[in-house]
């Protein structure tokens, strides 16, 4: 059996990217660290931690680091819920009840416009220390699967082993620019000939909503035409707004610069994109919670199934 000392250190190694600052987390020495991480590897016969900077689980690592966030949330869930009943007899603990942390992934386009609306109640009556971690819709799901968060925000639909899955709604992009550089770039409209000259704004490398909405519409993405990399939602919009280049923007941040002129839509056609909210198949009543008010938010801000 892995001693519970060990998963945390574990833990701090990963989440402080070091066995320095994993050391100064848990208040012992760094020769501590490394002798409790050499104590798991010996117990489970295998290497727990690649020796690298910073260091990553390997495959027995991050099933040890998803069992190890799971038992802490339950644990911080009932901590919490012992000091609540503490608190409603004569023996309430002055100190009040402990901040639970929460870490969950999102994209990038979901924390620009609708996440905060749907998180900021739950953190006003929950004492959470909510830990966010941004990345493309395509890959928050690897971030829980490995255990990182207790849950995300994905475009995938199937859940990873040991956790469950339910939809959201469709984000919805559409493929805009600026009326100047509409006139300048696409003045006979969206073509091909036309998108592999003009300059186009992406999200970063690993973003590949741009090139499938080119492919559907024109059949080939001109992967090789100049392009930005903007790697930050509101950042990105005003790099088309502007007009240094085209690019996919999500309805809900488009639709008020349509409204105003200040930007076009390129086609007819929009980029649906499903989002599904994954989470540790756990009895816990915080991951409940903020499941329940993300699909509340959702319902209000996204469409829903076709």
């Amino acid at each position: 059996m892995i001693e519970a000392k060990h998963l945390e250190t574990l833990t701090a190694v990963i989440e402080e990217g070091g066995f320095e600052r994993a050391a100064r987390r848990l208040n012992i020495t760094q020769s501590a660290v490394s002798q409790r991480i050499r104590q798991m590897e010996e117990a489970t016969g295998q290497p727990v931690l690649t020796r690298t900077q910073p260091p990553r689980p390997t495959g027995p690592g991050r099933a040890l680091l998803r069992h190890a966030r799971r038992v802490t949330l339950l644990e911080a869930e009932l901590e919490a819920e012992m000091e609540r009943l503490c608190a409603s007899s004569e023996h309430a603990d002055a100190n009040g009840q402990p901040w639970q942390p929460l870490a969950l992934a999102v994209n990038a386009d979901t924390l620009a416009t609708w996440l905060a609306d749907a998180v900021l109640p739950v953190l006003a009556s929950e004492r959470i220390a909510l830990d966010l971690r941004v990345d493309d819709q395509e890959k928050t799901l690897e971030l829980l699967r490995n255990g990182e968060v207790s849950g995300c925000i994905s475009a995938r639909k199937t859940p990873p082993q040991g956790c469950r899955a339910e939809f959201l709604g469709h984000m919805t992009y559409h493929c805009a620019c600026s009326p100047a550089f509409a006139q300048r770039w696409f003045a006979d409209g969206l073509s091909l000939k036309a998108a592999w000259k003009a300059p186009a704004v992406v999200f970063n490398r690993d973003d590949n909503v741009h090139d499938s909405y080119l492919a559907m519409v024109l059949g080939v993405s001109p992967e090789n035409a100049p392009r930005h990399h903007v790697p930050d939602s509101e950042r990105f919009v005003d790099f088309v707004l502007g007009s240094a280049g085209y690019g996919l923007i999500p309805h809900l941040q488009a639709k008020p610069h349509f409204a105003t002129g200040s930007l076009v839509d390129l086609s007819p056609v929009t980029m649906p994109v499903p989002l599904y909210w994954h989470c540790w198949n756990i009895p816990s009543r915080l991951l409940a919670r903020m499941g329940k008010a993300l699909k509340a938010e959702a319902r209000k801000q996204l469409l829903p199934a076709p």
